[in-house]
């Protein structure tokens, strides 16, 4: 069966859009963008594919919510009645890599013969209707950290620890302390990736900012560049503040033959593989690496019985700077080749659960150009999710269909044990991993300390902004923060408190 036409996928149409309304309220919704996406990916395919979709397969959206389930509806608008209409559960980064991974089952077991992929947020125009319906700034509305909120306050939440820009700098300065490397040399890594992702979005039409940035403007606080969490600035996270929408169509050989679809517009699709970590930030083994993370990007490649020398492009995860370091370091990436193709989440664009799809959209348009094989690594959640898949301008022979992409006993075999977490403690600790949130305007609101206790259990302390000492040795990079100890008290108000031991 795996030489079977019939069961080899290809994706042989892709499509992205951005829309800029002048007037937000003529602004496309999330079901516009993607309708618009899936158009030009038929276009791009040549001839009519929406009306003959077996399956849509949509990311979930969260600009709005009110749609949902938003897969029904684009049917009927792009004219697939017959098709099977699927949502993720939940907008999460992996999502457009894992329907691909599912499509590329499907057509493999014969199951179907055409899916289509769709996602999109119009986060920026949800944004300034609803600031214009509040009479209140746009800077007031985030929908990122409103879908974080979500739920009872939990031990983490009361730190600090909500959003995914809170928690992914415990992996930034975890990472840092465990490669060897000072606080400079660090921002200096993360800026020339993040550089290197600005030029590749100038570069790239479907791409949000089309303006190249220096390592410096990068990593260095300014007015237009304020500080997030430490060590990020704006310029170093994901940019939601976007309309995009991006969608592929995924087929068998032979059906894109059978429709006339040249050989130069073909590409291939590989073998994926899935692992996850727990949930909670805090059930994480450690900070400096990620098991589910390494599974998924090593095993794409055993599947593929490909090596990191036989990927001409990557796309590697880019929510915050610590994925792609962690990543990259996995694959063995050189960090003198980019390490992505449509820009990052800062310059492409960060629609959310959909970076993916316009990940794969410029892959696609990549490879037809040059190249063979590229790599697309996802991840989602708090470092949660992680898929990766391989797809290629040439065949890969060790591609079959279908695959179990579940990899997830082995990730978990390969975690450490998971520190106690401890809710209520003084005494003695030492720094795990730490982050400094700010305000808007720059000011610090309090650092946040993962300490490790004596025997090994893990807790959380505040480290209040009018402890100036205290904050500079935690950002000033004289000293490594990790692994250093301190004395955790309670206060009147039940908030555990960092100092230094006298």
């Amino acid at each position: 069966m795996r030489n079977d036409p019939e069961r080899i996928p290809v994706i042989v149409g892709v499509g992205q859009v951005n829309d800029r309304p002048a007037d937000p309220q003529s602004g496309l919704d999330s079901a516009g963008l993607m309708e618009a996406a899936l158009r030009a990916a038929e276009e791009d395919a040549g001839g009519t594919w929406l009306a003959d979709l077996d399956s849509l397969a949509v990311v979930d959206q969260i600009s709005f919510r009110a749609l949902n389930p938003i897969a029904p509806g684009l049917a009927e608008r792009i004219g697939a009645h017959s098709a099977i209409c699927e949502q993720t559960k939940m907008a999460s980064g992996d999502s457009p890599i894992l329907l691909l991974n599912q499509a590329a089952n499907r057509i493999g077991t014969g199951e179907l013969k055409i899916a289509a992929v769709a996602g999109g947020e119009a986060l920026r125009t949800a944004a300034q209707r609803a600031a214009a319906a509040q009479g209140t700034d746009v800077s007031a509305q985030n929908a990122s950290r409103a879908m974080s909120s979500r739920g009872k306050p939990s031990f983490r939440s009361r730190y600090g620890l909500v959003a995914p820009v809170d928690v992914y700098p415990l992996y930034e300065n975890a990472g840092r302390a465990a490669y060897g490397q000072t606080l400079a040399v660090a921002q200096h890594e993360s800026g020339e990736i993040w550089s290197r992702f600005s030029e590749v979005a100038d570069a790239n039409p479907g791409a949000w900012i089309h303006k190249p940035a220096s390592v410096a403007t990068i990593v260095e606080p300014t007015a237009d560049n304020r500080p997030i969490a430490f060590p990020y600035t704006k310029f170093m996270v994901a940019n939601s503040s976007v309309n995009q929408g991006a969608g592929f169509i995924v087929t068998s050989l032979a059906e894109a033959r059978r429709r006339g679809v040249p050989d130069a517009q073909l590409i291939y699709v590989g073998m994926g593989a899935a692992a996850h970590e727990p949930d909670d930030p805090l059930g994480r083994d450690r900070y400096d690496r990620s098991p589910s993370m390494a599974v998924s990007i090593r095993r794409t490649l055993d599947l593929n019985k490909m090596r990191a020398a036989d990927l001409d492009l990557v796309e590697l995860y880019s929510c915050f700077p610590c994925v792609p370091k962690m990543a990259r370091r996995v694959l063995d990436w050189p960090i003198e080749k980019p390490a992505t193709v449509f820009g990052g989440l800062t310059f492409g664009g960060g629609p959310i659960g959909n970076y993916m799809s316009h990940a794969v959209v410029s892959m696609v348009l990549k490879l037809r150009e040059s190249g063979r094989y590229g790599l697309l690594f996802a991840n989602g959640g708090f470092a949660t999710h992680n898929h990766t898949i391989v797809i290629g301008r040439e065949p890969i022979a060790a591609a079959a269909f279908p695959n179990d992409f579940h990899f997830q006993a082995e990730a978990d075999a390969d975690r450490s044990a998971v520190p106690q977490i401890v809710e209520a403690y003084e005494g003695a600790a030492t720094i795990e991993t730490y982050t400094v949130l700010y305000q808007r305007d720059g000011s610090v609101k309090w650092g946040v300390i993962v300490a490790r206790t004596p025997d090994g259990g893990r807790t959380l302390a505040k480290l209040p902004a009018s402890d100036i000492a205290g904050i500079a040795f935690l950002t000033d990079g004289q000293v490594e923060p990790v692994g250093s100890t301190g004395v955790i008290v309670i206060d009147e108000s039940g908030d555990q408190i960092w100092g230094v031991s006298l």
